[in-house]
């Protein structure tokens, strides 16, 4: 096994190393995702309301938020390995118990099993960003990642669909299953183990709550946070949103990632460009340029729903406008939530996915207590959250 230094020096890596750190990453996004064609039917299956099919969405996602919360600070105390293996094993066993649920509570408590065990691959990959890479590389691997992220959703989705149709729901999270244990595998053979700075003291509890302490007493870490949560909500009443507005729109389950594609295609430029920008006009006007993008695109599509165009394209073309403003936030936030206190990078990568994951959770749940009959009232509730991230990115710049 490979032994790697602390976050003080970072160690060698090559395109093998950056290519699983980009799986493990991915894993989470790809396991919410890959089932979301199979929800516009679960409803039917297993006679269940829309409201109760919405909650093995935002169980996943509350739970994919809440575990990172304790995965962050303990991989910061006894390293990042033995907690990415740990949540690889518990996400695989309930993809498993997925797959053999017969009623929706089942399936919403594999669901929530599930998101705990990704969780693990989400702030563990983060927070290995901070140790292998520094400065401006730094931001530059974020929006490689971004890049991986924003293939998830269309490949899982059109894959989901795919199968869904072929072979039944269950097969997505036999995939999953399998994926897990590859991962592990990866994981366990591939990975640097890299120790803590220094010697665990005290008890994990307090040191946990002690690490989240001191990072919320930073503004500017807050207001990261902020701009990161403000974003994955407003994608998550996409994602959830979508597949209901589209089915109205005639769309089925097979046809659902050809439309949700938009975004992340868009998304992944947008990373691009950020890789390539940031050095040159920096951090904040790479944002702004993407607040501007962001809300331009939602106010577009609304604009367009409330004049009365009832389209599938309607919704996805003003769409790539925020994608592509997505892109340009998202990885110099990113660096930014592990950059200001590297020595608890774990714990920060831990806070900023919390808050991602409840406020996305809170996003996917709205979507299903209203009716969307078009896409005005997912307009609405898209542009409410873009607005939030807009005022902390004037807050940050202020500062």
């Amino acid at each position: 096994m490979v032994t790697a230094p602390g976050p003080q020096r970072p160690p060698a890596h090559g395109h093998g190393l950056i290519a699983i750190v980009l799986a493990q990453i991915s894993f989470g996004l790809l396991a919410m995702t890959l089932c979301l064609p199979s929800m516009q039917e679960w409803g039917a299956i297993f006679d269940a309301p829309q409201a109760d099919v919405q909650l093995t969405f935002s169980g996943y996602v509350v739970a994919y938020g809440a575990l990172q919360l304790v995965y962050g600070p303990l991989s910061d105390r006894h390293g990042r390995k033995p907690i990415l293996l740990l949540g690889l094993v518990v996400a695989g066993l309930a993809s498993a118990m997925a797959a053999l649920a017969t009623d929706i509570a089942t399936l919403t408590a594999a669901r929530v099993l599930q998101g705990a065990g990704s969780a693990a691959s989400m702030v563990v990959g983060r927070s290995m960003v901070q140790d292998l890479f520094v400065g401006p590389q730094r931001t530059r691997v974020m929006a490689y990642i971004g890049m991986a992220l924003g293939m998830c959703p269309p490949l899982a989705t059109l894959i989901g669909g795919q199968i869904h149709v072929r072979l039944g729901w269950q097969s997505n999270f036999v995939l999953l299953a399998v994926l897990a244990a590859l991962l592990w595998v990866a994981a366990w053979r591939g990975l640097p183990h890299v120790r803590p700075p220094a010697p665990a003291q005290g008890h994990w509890l307090r040191a946990m709550l002690r690490a989240y302490g001191r990072l919320l007493r930073e503004p500017r870490f807050v207001l990261y946070v902020a701009i990161l949560a403000a974003s994955t909500a407003t994608f998550y009443a996409f994602l959830a949103g979508a597949p209901i507005v589209l089915k109205g729109y005639g769309i089925g389950p097979d046809g659902i990632g050809w439309f949700i594609m938009a975004v992340p295609v868009a998304y992944i430029l947008g990373n691009f460009m950020t890789s390539r920008l940031i050095a040159q006009v920096g951090e904040s006007r790479v944002m702004a340029w993407g607040q501007a993008l962001t809300v331009g695109g939602l106010a577009v599509m609304l604009a367009l729903g409330l004049g009365g165009v009832h389209a599938a394209l309607a919704v996805a073309l003003p769409l790539v406008l925020l994608g592509l403003g997505h892109g340009l936030i998202n990885p110099p936030a990113l660096a930014g939530t592990v950059g200001v206190l590297p020595a608890l990078a774990g714990s920060a990568a831990a806070v900023a996915g919390l808050m991602q994951q409840l406020t996305g959770a809170a996003g996917g749940y709205l979507v299903g207590l209203v009716p969307h009959h078009g896409a005005v009232n997912l307009g609405w509730m898209m542009l409410a959250f873009a607005l939030c991230g807009a005022t902390a990115q004037f807050f940050l710049r202020r500062r």
